[in-house]
């Protein structure tokens, strides 16, 4: 432990929260991370962006309570794959675990999740194992919609992920530091860490009802921007090329 901090020196995982207007949901869910990992050497590291109501007070208040919870903030909206990656690279452990800001993740998932990632047994090029949502808690249309985006991404991607909007993932983080970035890259991540010759696994995760607020996507919405993004990253998979690994002579 750092003096009179009682945050551990070493940080051996990091947990990135994106929130945008989750006032009501936020402090809950720090509660239920700093549950779920307590014991462990860990930090949370919950980006604001650019919230509207009071989510930012609310996780600032928080910081007392709760030693490991960092707070991050944007200046102005940029979306929630930027808010990922602002989590990512303010990150001081080499292995990350998400969650979407609204409670609908449940942490209690995430050390199942680590310990499949760092298990003694696993591939040494696992980068990523990510959550498959069951019995998920939301609208038939919202289902319906997820259902047939999945279908078509993973037909055109062979990525092998059947849930790719999960935001409960578990990952190295100097494997996330390798993908290109773009505005969505978040729902293609099993695509984008093979893409750079790395294994990805998933597991069933636990999956609840929104707590306050209501949701930042609509189905047309949502389903428009997949389908522009899906496009690009075909072309990202028809342009990769691998080393094979790197030597220094």
């Amino acid at each position: 432990m750092s003096a009179g901090s009682g945050v551990p020196e070493t940080i051996e995982f990091s947990v990135v929260v994106p929130v945008h207007d989750e006032a009501g949901n936020a402090s809950a869910l720090a509660r239920e991370i700093a549950t779920a990992l307590d014991g462990r050497s860990y930090e949370m590291i919950f980006v604001d962006d650019a919230s509207r109501d009071d989510t930012r007070a609310e996780l600032v208040a928080l910081k007392a309570e709760l030693p490991a919870l960092r707070v991050v903030g944007h200046r102005r909206n940029a979306g929630q794959s930027r808010a990922v990656s602002t989590g990512v690279y303010a990150a001081r452990a080499s292995i990350v675990g998400t969650l979407d800001g609204d409670g609908q993740n449940d942490p209690a998932d995430l050390p199942k999740l680590l310990a499949r990632l760092t298990r003694p047994d696993a591939p040494s090029n696992l980068g990523m194992v990510g959550g498959k949502r069951a019995k998920r808690q939301d609208s038939w249309s919202k289902r319906m919609a997820s259902r047939i985006a999945n279908s078509v991404r993973k037909a055109a991607l062979k990525d092998g992920a059947d849930d790719s909007g999960s935001g409960i993932k578990v990952f190295k983080r100097d494997a996330f530091l390798r993908l290109p970035y773009f505005d969505h890259m978040h729902r293609f991540m099993a695509a984008l860490m093979q893409r750079e010759g790395y294994a990805v696994e998933f597991l069933e995760v636990n999956h609840r009802q929104r707590g306050a607020g209501r949701s930042k996507y609509t189905n047309l919405g949502r389903l428009a921007a997949n389908m522009s993004d899906l496009f690009g990253v075909m072309w990202l998979q028809s342009r990769a090329r691998l080393s094979g690994g790197v030597d220094e002579l």
